[in-house]
This record gives structure tokens, sequence and C-alpha cells, in this order.
């Protein structure tokens, strides 16, 4: 049974069987889908990649506003092209532990306030630049300057100071983080030369692909860099491209015509129809991402909490999970966490749809007239129906929600964070500190429901250095509750990443941290002959 399930998983890796299929041999031999998909997970990390070739992905996510700075990135095409130009000193692994990449090593004092980071040797830049631990530092510099506007302040803002020391990038903190090796491992702590102070935008990094065309909300090729330093795991085929397919079913079209190899983002309803495809491969992993309507809770009329408990009751959340993510996910709780995070509280009720308490608060609000939505197509696969749903509730409450349909170029820049109202999603942090620090806290640059809360603040900080494992769960429970019933977030589910490739696809590893493998598809697959 073992030779034969050997052989099975080497072809699905191979991409000449579905997972869906092995999966169906392996219950007729008795195995479970536990012991099945660890199977596949070592096979495909034992098969010889594959060199050569083109690999190209059909993406949802990119505009014509992206921008090669690191500092920038929002959306799913910058991040995943940023993922084939640039590393960071450590990186989280799809069993969400930390792996090293630029920094071979790291250590930290007794009280979790000083750090060395040992950096790597060897490592050339794209421009022919060796790689230095002043690199290093540089980037932490940029991105840890107040007036940076880079979306990785609210984590390095804790650098009380920082130097070189030989081989080494020392980082003092303020306070205790036992999480800082997740901190730096933040996609947008790209190391460039200088640190990206000259030109940021440059696309200049250690990656396995130098950019070679750079055509923001259209297209974008990489070229393998023939003098990397990890050639042996990542960087297999010789030339990467992602194609910008905001709309979702010219994206689905284009891989079952052969177009692409991988796309993101396939929508939960038509997963069942995507699946009788021959030769695509649903990708199909849950994860910590989540959607949200986010309001701004220092705009009129959303500066009303009563306002906000009442779109908060008027969500009916398990009809979002059925219809909208056909199943594939979980309901929120108007927090950006949940089992799937350590140290969570799983003792904090569950809210649910409620049209009674949902007008009583509406009521108790004081509003009167239509509360403008603003949604997209890019928001989330579903986001307009799920839009739709939540009119149709709301109105069983006595509230008028007036939908307005964005167009997606330009949501991310013009809408999102800006509009009081609007819809969106999160790919959740690989900790609370993280999840809580990038979009909650008062100073972080991504602070999109403009949540200001002191109280709220105090909790994450001291969460942050509470090395007394209890009482940091109970901080983190004591913050979520503050969001949950006082915030302008609203979490009504949580999504599984639902990816899909065809058949010449080599290398694939389901990846909890985010959509194509956490990003990292193009860098890690290959493309079989």
């Amino acid at each position: 049974m073992s030779r034969e399930l050997d052989h099975l998983s080497r072809l699905v890796v191979s991409g000449r069987m579905s997972r869906r299929d092995f999966l169906g041999h392996a219950a007729a031999l008795g195995v479970t889908a536990l012991s099945a998909n660890t199977l596949l997970a070592g096979a495909a990390q034992a098969q010889a990649p594959v060199k050569g070739g083109v690999l190209k992905a059909g993406m949802v996510g990119g505009a014509a506003t992206d921008s090669l700075d690191p500092a920038t990135w929002a959306s799913q095409v910058p991040y995943t092209l940023g993922r084939s130009w640039g590393e960071q000193m450590l990186e989280v692994s799809p069993a969400g532990e930390i792996e090293p990449r630029l920094a071979e090593s790291y250590e930290a004092s007794d009280d979790a306030k000083t750090w060395h980071f040992k950096i790597r040797k060897g490592v050339t830049f794209h421009n022919g630049k060796e790689l230095t631990p002043d690199d290093v530092m540089a980037t932490l510099e940029r991105h840890a300057d107040a007036n940076s506007k880079s979306a990785a302040l609210a984590f390095v803002s804790q650098f009380e100071r920082m130097k070189v020391d030989g081989d080494y990038v020392v980082i003092q903190l303020k306070e205790a983080n036992a999480d800082l090796p997740y901190v730096v491992s933040d996609y947008h702590l790209m190391i460039q030369p200088n640190g990206g102070k000259d030109n940021p935008t440059e696309g200049i990094g250690t990656g396995p692909y130098k950019v070679m065309v750079n055509e923001p909300g259209v297209r974008h090729v990489g070229e393998l860099s023939k003098n990397y330093w990890g050639s042996d795991k990542r960087g297999h085929a010789d030339q990467i491209e992602i194609v910008v397919i905001n709309d979702a079913t010219a994206r689905t079209a284009a891989l079952q015509g052969g177009q692409v190899d991988l796309i993101n983002r396939v929508e939960p309803k038509i997963v069942d129809l995507i699946k009788r495809v021959p030769g695509v491969e649903i990708r199909n992993v849950p994860g910590k991402g989540h959607y949200v309507f986010i309001a701004h809770c220092n705009t009129a009329p959303f500066d009303n909490n009563d306002l906000r408990l009442a779109l908060k009751y008027a969500v009916d959340r398990e009809e979002m999970v059925k219809k909208v993510l056909s199943g594939y996910g979980s309901i929120g709780n108007d927090m950006p966490v949940t089992k799937a995070y350590a140290m969570f509280s799983d003792d904090i009720e569950q809210r649910a749809y409620d049209p009674d308490k949902a007008a009583f608060h509406y009521k108790k609000s004081g509003h009167s007239g239509p509360v403008l939505l603003r949604t997209s197509d890019v928001a989330f696969p579903g986001a307009v129906d799920a839009a739709q749903l939540y009119q149709q509730s709301a109105a069983k409450a006595g509230i008028t929600l007036e939908v307005k349909r964005d167009p997606g170029d330009g949501y991310w820049s013009e809408v999102w964070n800006k509009q009081p109202f609007s819809m969106s999603y999160w790919t959740g942090r690989p900790t609370q500190d993280q999840v809580y620090s990038i979009a909650y806290l008062s100073k972080a640059e991504w602070n999109d429901t403009r949540f200001f809360r002191d109280d709220f603040d105090k909790l994450i900080l001291s969460a942050r250095g509470e090395l007394d494992q209890a009482r940091r769960k109970d901080l983190y429970r004591q913050a979520a509750v503050i969001l949950r019933d006082e915030g302008g977030v609203i979490v009504p589910m949580f999504n599984n990443y639902i990816d899909a490739t065809g058949t010449k696809v080599g290398g694939w590893v389901d990846d909890p941290n985010g959509e194509l493998m956490g990003g990292h598809a193009l860098t890690k697959c290959w493309v079989n002959a």
C-alpha cells in the first residue's frame, strides 16, 4: 500500500493526477485525509524540480497605480511579484515556523529585548552589489522612519536602536517582544541595496528573478537571476510572468485555455464546475484570511457606536458563508482572529444575525436615510454578491444600504482606506500582535477603520512584551472584545484560499499564509515537460 501511495503522490506532484483522485484512492486504502495530505507535501518537497521554461500566472489584484516599492504593497499582484525579486531576513514556513533567508541565524537576550541577526554571506543583489549587514539595517531604518508611510511602520516602530556588529544586525527593542522573528518576516521588509533609500521603486533585490517588464495593471515579467544563492530550492523556471486579469471569468478561461499555468482567487461558487475540467487542479487551503466591511469610526454617521453595532447585527454571517463562500470558509465575529491563532480565547460570544437588535441600535443611533457602502469585484471573490446579501438582511432591520459598485482599477487607491464605508480583505498574519498592529493600533499606517483607542493600544503593546503566556492570552482577549464591540470592522467570514493550477505545474505545496502558496508559487513551483 505504501509503495502504491508513493507512486500516486508522485503523479500528483508531476501534474499527471489530480489531488481529488489521489485522496479518493487513499480513502479507499483506509488512509486518512490528514495522512494523505502529509504524504503529498513530502512528495512535493522530495521530487527533483524541473528546470527551465516559462511559468505564467493570471492574477486578480493588479492596478495601474501599483509600485515596486515594498512599503506600499497592498494587493496580490505587487505582493506576489515582490516575492519573486525580493527577500526578507526571515520567512514563515507553510507550517508556521520561522525559516532563515538573508539572516542565516538569530538569537535573543533572556528578556527578549535585544536580538542579533547574522546576515548571510555570498548573496548578490541583481545590480551586482554584494549584500551587507548595512543594507539590512538601512532597509529597517527606511521602514521605521516616522515619515516613511510604510505599512510595516507599526511593527518596526518598536525598534529603539539598531547597529551593525560585524556580520550581525543588532536590534534593541523598546519593550520585550518574543515574536520579533515574525515581525522581520513581514513581506514589506524586502531587503534592498542601501535599504531602498536611493530608489525604492527599482525592484532590485536578492530574489530568484530580476524584474524585466513592469507594466502596472497589465503585465510583469521576471528573468532568472543566474547568481541566485538559493537556486536549489527556488527559481526553477527560466522566466516567470504575471498577467493581470481582474475579471474572474476571463481568468478562469485563461487557465482552461492554457494561456496561463496558475490563477488566484477562484470564486467559490464555480469551484465544483472547475473541478470537472480536465487538467485543472483546484488548490483549496484554509488560512487566516478574512473578508471585511470597514467603517471609519471618526466619520459620521459611523462615529456613532450604536450605528456600528446595528450594522454588525444586520449581517447574516451563516448565509454569507453558505452563498458567497459556498462553504469554503467559516463565520467571523467582528475581530480579525480565530482559533487558528495561538492564544485565541474561544469563550468570546459569537455574534449572530439579529434584526431586532440591529433595529434597536439603529433607532438608538438617531440616524435616518440610506447608508452608502462601496464595493468592487476586486474587493474579494463574491464581494458584490455579499454586498447584495447584506443589503437584504439589513433591510429586515429597517436599515437601507445603498450599494455602489466601483471599477476594479483604482479601487485600492481611491476607495479602500479613503471612503468611510467599503469592503476589503485581509490575508491574516502569523501572530495576533501583527494582525492587530498592522490595522488597529492608533498609529498604524493601514488603520482603515480609523479606530483610535488608547486602552486598546496599551493592551496590544503590553501583550507584545508579556512573557507569561496566560497573562498574554488574557490581554489579547480583552483587546478582541473591545474591537468586536466598539471597533469599525465587520468580519462576517474567514475565507479559504482557492487557487487553481494547470497540468504543467509541479512542486505545489499547500501554504496557509496566503494565496498562491503565500505568494511563493512562481518561485517554488516548476514547469513539467
